[in-house]
């Protein structure tokens, strides 16, 4: 990744007003990059690290296009959306990872994300097709099942050895920690995360070309109805790829044109990234003022008393 030197602007700030009248205020980050890793605007400073946590989903995923699994077991892009999800636990996305697991001669009992409190199988927990997808390349590489999470499993060498090369790095120098699904995730610059997405939406590469393609025909299987990923895939068929991550990481690639955005809101509030989501898009054009206006009806306005307001602009360099 072309590193050039830091790049600080004013950040973002997002403000919960209660009938006109500022109640709480959110800092938020954000910086937008191309497939070379140079950073083209920022709000904040580009060189923020934080943990990637589940917007890394679509490349872990490679782990499984990169290897034959898909087609070893026959899986097909509906399997592949629920590998990159971060799932409610609806029923259609359960079975969905159960196909994965019943595919590959698998039990539930090899997933070893936790079971969400209230209820009875770990296929109900938000990472379960992740988990499915990594136990899919072990059981087709013939790897150990019982301690896939370890970071010196061979299936989390090959996934950090595909974001190393990605960012051009080397995997030695990635700082990492368990997910709280137990798996590795990675401490990263917010412009890595960001051209990682524009790697991902550059339509350069064949394997990230087939996990954008499922991801975006099949968004409700990414996140679920009402869900933030879901409906911004939905009312931009084909022109943009969204993925969370948790403590207010939100990733975003423009398809076919090679560029990222990733936001950060450093107090990790889930409502202010979507606020300066919807903001940014609008802003550079990645949405329309009739698109922006559907989401933030859904995610800005919070009740009849309350809403948000973004305050800020990204920074051209």
């Amino acid at each position: 990744m072309t590193m050039g030197k830091r790049t600080q602007a004013a950040a973002l700030e997002v403000r919960l007003l209660r009938e006109g009248i500022i109640e709480s205020r959110h800092t938020v980050q954000a910086v937008v990059c191309d497939e070379r890793g140079r950073v083209l605007s920022v709000a904040g400073n580009s060189e923020t690290a934080a943990f990637v946590r589940s917007a890394l989903k679509p490349f872990q995923a490679l782990a499984v296009t990169t290897t034959g699994t898909l087609e070893r077991y026959e899986l097909s892009d509906r399997d592949l959306a629920i590998i990159t999800s971060s799932h409610k636990g609806a029923i259609e996305q359960v079975r969905q990872v159960f196909n994965i697991l019943w595919r590959t001669d698998l039990d539930p009992t090899a997933l070893q994300c936790p079971i969400p409190q209230g209820k009875r199988s770990p296929l109900e927990y938000n990472c379960s097709g992740k988990h499915a997808g990594m136990l899919a390349v072990c059981q087709q590489r013939h790897w150990p099942l019982n301690n896939y999470l370890e970071r010196k499993h061979p299936i989390q060498q090959l996934i950090l050895g595909k974001v190393a090369e990605l960012l051009r790095m080397p995997a030695e120098e990635f700082l990492t920690a368990h997910d709280d699904c137990g798996a590795p995730t990675y401490l990263m610059q917010l412009s890595q995360m960001a051209s990682l997405y524009a790697l991902l939406a550059s339509s350069t590469n064949l394997d990230m070309e087939r996990i954008v393609r499922a991801m975006t025909h099949h968004p409700v299987l990414v996140a679920g109805e009402g869900e933030f990923d879901t409906e911004l895939m939905r009312l931009t068929p084909g022109e943009l790829v969204s993925k969370a991550g948790a403590e207010g990481v939100q990733c975003i690639g423009r398809l076919g044109e090679g560029m990222g955005l990733a936001i950060k809101v450093m107090d990790g509030a889930k409502r202010a990234k979507y606020a300066v989501a919807i903001h940014l898009l609008q802003q550079m054009g990645w949405i329309t003022p009739s698109i922006a206006q559907r989401l933030s009806e859904k995610f800005m306005s919070l009740g009849k008393y309350k809403r948000l307001e973004v305050i800020g602009e990204l920074s051209l360099l």
